[in-house]
């Protein structure tokens, strides 16, 4: 597949709706996950058309459902303090240890550690998942690593 074509939506549907769907289950646990997910392909339907490039596609559904997700729990966390059901919990247990140790940290630097340490991403993605350039991914994620380490001292 030519990289600058952008694929019908319906492939771009079928290739990202695992990933997808795994980040999402990680995230929010398997019954949340499923709204989430529809929200996030809705959300890529509307600016699927908009799109210039089929580049970094994979980067850009993961960043929606990764925008998505943290909506969710915004509202969980307003509406209610809810302790999450570890049984529902699909991914495995660094993916919680990985969010619970970024959660504190500001939103591009947390984005591009998740992104880099969780799903392994190439600076290159998640700087087209971030709206940025690769050499800005890499000091976000190195930054994020930087702050981590020093609360991990303190």
């Amino acid at each position: 597949m030519d990289v600058m074509t952008v694929p019908p939506f319906e492939r771009f549907y079928e290739e990202q709706q695992g990933p997808v769907l795994a980040q999402l289950r990680g995230m929010l646990g398997r019954d949340a996950a499923d709204d989430a997910f529809q929200e996030t392909f809705l959300r890529a339907l509307r600016a699927y058309p908009s799109l210039e490039h089929g580049r970094h596609l994979r980067a850009w559904a993961l960043q929606i459902a990764h925008n998505v997700a943290v909506d969710v729990l915004r509202r969980r966390q307003a509406t209610s303090v809810e302790v999450p059901d570890l049984e529902s919990i699909d991914e495995p247990l660094p993916y919680e240890e990985l969010r619970r140790l970024t959660a504190e940290l500001p939103e591009k630097e947390r984005a591009a550690v998740f992104l880099r340490y969780g799903y392994d991403l190439s600076y290159e993605d998640i700087g087209a998942a971030l709206g940025s350039s690769s050499e800005a991914a890499r000091q976000a994620a190195s930054s994020g690593v930087r702050r981590l380490r020093k609360r991990e001292l303190s």
